[in-house]
């Protein structure tokens, strides 16, 4: 369908929508839908079971009673044709790479919206191949619940299944709970808004990797903050030796508290996640103060890069709180390709940061006075964060910790303490200077030897 066709559509749609407020009214997206679903494989069947609200289904037209109650005697075939238009279009199943192609309905019905029955796979099994609600009934249909059973033929049930649900059309706010339950391991359970993609319900380790990597790529390359961090971090500091070992100082602290955080190493308070944003932006408001004030050293700013990075760390865990449901059994696995793509998106940044502030230094205007003036926005950007992030932060009630965490506490201060020491240890006896000179030295020594074998 080419862009015109598309664009007139959808202005024909707002048109009736106009000229036709009434109906328009009678099938308003509603605002939060949740669906709940179980998979199953189960010899040569799969077993997709899955409940949605009623009221998410707007385009077809239920049998009903005197002031809007569900006739359900002549509901039967309307609820399947609900199921056909709505679910099992938007509802692809893969064997490996194979799709399991369109499901046979085995059962549809009704539930009262006080029904709980899809606690469990049994429970749920049960309700839906049971029999139907009584035919006297009073149940609005818009406040009813369609449950259905849908089965795919499949080679094993001890194969490796994918599925890609698209049904955040349902809804402004989709969220779906599914619950995955193997032949053997336990149940794996999904929880995730709109539409998530290919969602591989065993993951290999490989495919856990690819996916892992493109969420980190894609967060520190999405993240503003982060990029404005990076930017202050190296506005002084263009040369490979000082950079690397800042660099490498910076990766090492978030990978050590992105790594406990995925854990359950931080505290899970509703203050954490404001805390550690509020810290974020302090970070790079104390970076860019730093480059005005032209006190930077690689040495010190290794150091403050280790810090920092224990904070940012934080604030990369808070993108993997719903993701790493998808890691099946593989963790830490998935951590640390994460932390990889972070990593790459990183050297990204860097490889187009350096380029750039040596081009602008060295032909547009002055190194010492670009530094100023680009510190000086970011400053200001970062001013107006913590501003906000500071007046968010007071609305939460920060806990007095209490032994426990502060034994906890004292421990992880200690492994940083540590890590630190060695990082220290490591930059004072092998500096990027030290490097350079051994380098000049080894460049010497053969053009030495080159001169004496002339």
């Amino acid at each position: 369908m080419t862009p015109v066709v598309s664009a007139l559509r959808r202005n024909v749609t707002v048109l009736l929508f106009l000229l036709l407020p009434a109906a328009a009214a009678a099938h308003d997206i509603p605002a939060s839908v949740v669906v709940h679903a179980f998979v199953r494989p189960e010899g040569q069947r799969l077993h997709l079971l899955i409940r949605v609200p009623m009221a998410a289904m707007r385009d077809v037209e239920f049998p009903l009673r005197e002031g809007g109650l569900l006739d359900l005697p002549r509901a039967a075939q309307p609820l399947r044709d609900a199921a056909a238009l709505w679910l099992s279009k938007d509802l692809a199943l893969y064997e490996g790479d194979t799709p399991l192609g369109a499901p046979r309905i085995v059962a549809a019905r009704a539930s009262l919206p006080s029904d709980r029955s899809f606690v469990t796979y049994e429970t749920a099994l049960a309700n839906v191949t049971g029999p139907p609600l009584p035919d006297a009934t009073s149940l609005y249909w818009n406040q009813a619940l369609l449950d259905v059973l849908f089965e795919y033929p499949i080679a094993s049930d001890r194969s490796r299944f994918s599925i890609r649900p698209s049904l955040a059309r349902l809804g402004v706010s989709v969220v779906t709970v599914l619950r995955y339950q193997p032949p053997a391991g336990a149940e794996r359970a999904f929880e995730y808004t709109g539409d998530p993609g290919l969602v591989r319900l065993d993951p290999r380790w490989h495919q856990a990797v690819w996916r892992f990597v493109q969420l980190g790529f894609a967060h520190i390359l999405d993240g503003t903050d982060h990029l404005l961090f990076l930017f202050c971090l190296v506005i002084p500091f263009r040369r490979f030796g000082p950079l690397a070992l800042i660099v490498t100082a910076f990766t090492i602290a978030h990978s050590i508290t992105l790594i406990a955080s995925a854990m359950g190493l931080a505290p899970d308070g509703l203050w954490f996640s404001p805390l550690i944003e509020t810290l974020i932006a302090v970070s790079i408001l104390y970076m860019a103060l730093e480059n005005i004030a032209g006190g930077a050293s690689a040495q010190r700013r290794w150091a403050i890069a280790f810090g920092f990075g224990l904070v940012h760390g934080f604030g990369f865990s808070f993108a993997l709180r719903e993701t790493l449901q998808f890691a099946g059994s593989h963790l830490l696995t998935s951590l640390l390709a994460f932390n990889l793509g972070v990593e790459l998106g990183q050297l990204l940044v860097l490889a187009l940061l350096v380029p750039a502030l040596y081009l602008l230094f060295r032909f547009v205007v002055a190194e010492r006075m670009g530094t100023i003036i680009l510190s000086a926005l970011a400053a200001h950007t970062a001013w107006h964060w913590t501003a906000e992030r500071w007046e968010r932060l007071r609305q939460y009630d920060i806990p007095t910790p209490d032994l426990l965490t502060l034994t906890w506490g004292v421990r992880g201060l200690l492994v940083l303490v540590t890590a630190a020491a060695v990082a220290w240890v490591i930059a004072v006896n092998y500096p990027p200077s030290r490097f350079a000179l051994r380098r000049a030295s080894r460049r010497r020594a053969r053009g030495d030897a080159s001169d004496r074998r002339d």
